[in-house]
């Protein structure tokens, strides 16, 4: 059975996220935590459930060890973890663009109700939508376009101050850092600067709209945006 509750496909989709340049909270140097970790606190599961299902997926052939041990998606995995991802952005605008819920409902729900479609039904409401380029949190629906798209955004926390940026997309699996960023009009599209930046003491300041709004360190790492011009 999948650990602590979570199936396989949540799974897949969770090392997609941390797998690319752009990834959801991926840390860098030599102090950063082991993908069981990384997994762990996105799902919400303890470290030895993570490390249980990351064991399954590499005895299915989904992921592999790379040399430093860190997870690697086969190329049967990253299929598979492809075709989770664009459902569950598919998913997301159906329950923005025709079921009235707000961007930051459709996320938990999108997961709710992710096994309820087969890919068959997926492509229909694609057709039905309008085949949308993007879900409401700006990631794009076809991986493929997310990939070439990587090189051109940079986390809020690598900029420097005084740089004005258009914000493209939103880290998207802490509901309550989701749920804050539309608090805060930190949506795709928002025109921001970065007044002031203190990485060391995990400290961001944005201007947005005439005012001022202090972004935290995960904030800051989940911001990805667009440099202007």
């Amino acid at each position: 059975m999948p650990a602590a509750g979570h199936s396989v496909d949540e799974y897949l989709e969770t090392i997609y996220f941390l797998a690319f340049p752009i990834g959801e909270y991926t840390p860098h140097g030599a102090g950063s935590p082991p993908l069981a970790s990384r997994v762990a606190e996105m799902l919400h599961v303890s470290r030895a459930s993570a490390g249980e299902m990351l064991k399954r997926l590499e005895a299915e052939g989904l992921i592999e060890r790379g040399t430093k041990k860190e997870a690697l998606l086969t190329e049967s995995g990253r299929e598979r973890a492809e075709r989770v991802v664009r459902k569950h952005r598919i998913i997301e605008r159906l329950l923005t663009d025709f079921m009235g819920y707000t961007a930051y409902e459709s996320h938990e729900r999108a997961d709710e109700l992710g096994d309820t479609f087969d890919d068959e039904m997926i492509e229909r409401i694609d057709d039905k939508l309008g085949r949308p380029q993007r879900c409401p949190h700006g990631w794009p629906v076809d991986p493929d376009v997310e990939q070439a798209e990587n090189a051109e955004l940079t986390p809020l926390a690598s900029l420097s101050a005084g740089t004005r940026a258009t914000i493209v997309r939103l880290a998207e699996h802490d509901g309550d850092l989701l749920h804050w960023f539309y608090d805060q009009g930190l949506a795709p599209g928002a025109e921001i600067q970065l007044e002031s930046a203190e990485p060391a003491a995990g400290q961001f300041t944005v201007r947005l709209n005439g005012s001022t709004r202090a972004v935290g360190e995960k904030a800051a790492a989940g911001l990805f945006v667009r440099r202007a011009a």
